[in-house]
């Protein structure tokens, strides 16, 4: 499938076409997604399975911990229905559960300190088991530091959101994933195991070159971190989902509040860091969200830019190679294409609320303009925030500085005074003046 120019349909296919060949991957699959719509996939490799399967956007892969991010989606759903706050201990909803003091959000953000992975045989690679025996294993002597002080990935943690999910709606997590997320988004090739055409997944022998085969068991009750599969073809659906949410699943407030930056890793904190279940990555002046997969003999990616309206899904069946970090280089090599267009202007619908202020105000000599962007109003110059109206003669900040601050206008009679914000006192001369 291909939307794009011809130029652009070759630099996406040379970029996978180099990790393939570079990285040693068996097959790679990947797509493009822009305004709502799969625009471009490709694909690289001639070993999907040993039976000669072709990759294609309808082969499934096992995506890893992309899952991660349907779990933490179920999360926000309980906490929107007020089934919990984010703020709850995880004890609460888990009575006598080892790490129960760290709350919900320390474990959507992995910031509560806890061990990556459960105590016993790796989990990817053996046969799951229960929650209850999963929980007896748990120590918290194993924790690896404080909560709150930084970004620690847990595996755990998502299992015990997972096994959160399913006590409060009463139902397994993966028919809640059934139910409240694959259906509703019509992703009909997103499973627990594989069905149909699916891939194998392989690690290469380092010196011989030869293929492995990688094993692919239940994971129990560690699958809400890492054991879906998916395709290309479902994967752009669902990253088109977070670039325009649908209300039956998450609303874009939701959204917008998952995506912002929660926890990071102090080395990386200026250009990487966490969300509520999604990783974040600084592209300046963008911001792409997403998340990384990797089980064995599987790597996956999914990253999109919510302004750019864009995005980049990415599976190989590899255990080691460029997969995961060749969806944000998809997106970088079509905006170097086909840059985006800047949106169309269009004249400003007439104001509700706030005619009164426009213009020029001061802040004691320091000049401001507030004017009309987008239906509401916009203060720019020295301090800049977008207003919303609260009431009568009351606003509050969207963003920047003044973010969740209150501008109230302040009268003489039925004439404006000054305006108060957060204290600022904003006025219609400089000072001094009369």
């Amino acid at each position: 499938m291909t939307d794009v120019r011809a130029d652009t349909d070759a630099a996406l296919l040379a970029a996978i076409a180099a990790a393939q060949s570079e990285t040693r991957l068996p097959s790679v699959t990947a797509g493009v997604v822009r305004d709502g719509e799969l625009v471009w996939t490709g694909a690289r490799g001639r070993f999907a399975n040993a039976s000669g399967l072709a990759p294609g956007s309808n082969v499934q892969y096992r995506i890893g911990s992309i899952t991660k991010t349907l779990t933490a989606i179920l999360v926000l759903q309980c906490r929107d229905e007020g089934l919990l706050s984010l703020n709850d201990a995880v004890g609460k909803h888990l009575p006598g559960i080892a790490f129960g003091d760290r709350t919900v959000r320390h474990l959507l953000a992995h910031s509560g300190g806890m061990n990556a992975e459960p105590e016993g045989p790796w989990w990817e690679r053996n046969p799951g088991v229960s929650f209850d025996e999963l929980a007896a294993s748990m120590d918290e002597s194993h924790a690896t530091g404080p909560a709150d002080r930084r970004h620690h990935y847990s595996n755990l943690g998502y299992a015990l959101l997972g096994e959160l999910v399913a006590r409060l709606r009463g139902e397994s997590w993966l028919d809640v994933v059934q139910e409240r997320i694959l259906d509703p988004l019509e992703m009909r090739r997103t499973s627990y195991f594989p069905f149909g055409a699916a891939a194998q997944g392989y690690s290469v022998h380092p010196f011989s070159g030869q293929l492995i085969e990688e094993p692919a068991y239940d994971s129990g009750a560690m699958a809400p971190a890492g054991q879906l599969w998916s395709t290309i073809e479902d994967l752009a659906r669902y990253a088109n989902f977070w670039i325009d949410p649908v209300p039956e699943v998450l609303s874009r407030d939701t959204v917008d509040e998952m995506s912002a930056p929660t926890a990071a890793d102090p080395r990386e904190a200026l250009t990487a860091s966490y969300g509520l279940g999604l990783r974040l990555i600084a592209d300046d002046p963008y911001l792409l969200f997403g998340h990384t997969g990797s089980m064995p003999g599987f790597l996956a990616g999914l990253f999109v830019d919510r302004i750019r309206r864009i995005g980049a899904v990415t599976v190989g069946n590899a255990t080691h190679g460029k997969v995961a970090s060749l969806a944000p280089e998809l997106i970088t090599t079509l905006v170097r294409y086909e840059p985006v267009l800047a949106r169309e202007w269009l004249p400003e619908p007439q104001l509700e609320h706030g005619d009164e202020l426009l213009g020029h105000w001061y802040w004691g000599n320091t000049p401001l303009t507030i004017g009309v962007s987008a239906g509401g109003l916009l203060m720019s110059g020295a301090m800049s925030c977008r207003f919303t109206p609260l009431g009568p003669d009351l606003y509050q900040g969207r963003d920047g500085y003044f973010a969740g601050e209150r501008l109230r206008v302040v009268r003489t009679g039925t004439a404006i005074d000054h305006l108060n914000l957060a204290t600022f006192i904003l006025t219609r001369t400089p000072y001094g003046e009369k």
